[in-house]
């Protein structure tokens, strides 16, 4: 698969496994929230006031978390998948987040990493899957 941003991406795999987990959490939100956003915009007919509204269910951190726990659960992740959730959970992050438990905030931001690691890799497709998986969990077709 494609994707615009590909010239963009110049580190070698070598550097990108040398970032910090959390400059790859940092490359993981913004990918993971263009994809819902672009989500919402084909499924629903609302206006962006409400599908902002909407998105906040797939975006706030108790669901990315919720996710990333089914994910690990469910062996939908490799086991190098699940390495580079945990280095970012694990990442030294002195912000405190006002509307998360420190829980769902770490594991929330290990989702985050997991889409920015594969995002920087030009792992698409694994990407979209996770995600996609993601999407199907905090819709509740994924039992818990």
């Amino acid at each position: 698969m494609d994707n615009i941003f590909d010239d963009l991406i110049m580190k070698s795999e070598n550097e990108i496994n040398r970032m910090s987990p959390l400059t790859w959490a940092y490359v993981g939100d913004s990918t993971y929230e263009m994809y819902i956003r672009l989500y919402l915009s084909n499924t629903t007919n609302f206006n962006p006031h409400n599908m902002h509204v909407l998105s906040i269910k797939y975006v706030k951190a108790a669901a990315q978390a919720k996710a990333l726990k089914t994910l690990m659960e469910k062996e939908f992740l490799t086991e190098a998948e699940i390495e580079t959730a945990k280095r970012g959970r694990n990442a030294e992050n002195h912000h405190i987040p006002k509307h998360a438990s420190l829980e769902d905030y770490s594991y929330s931001t290990a989702f985050e990493a997991l889409i920015g690691y594969l995002y920087l890799h030009k792992k698409y497709d694994r990407v979209k899957e996770i995600i996609e998986k993601t999407i199907e969990i905090i819709n509740g077709g994924e039992n818990e």
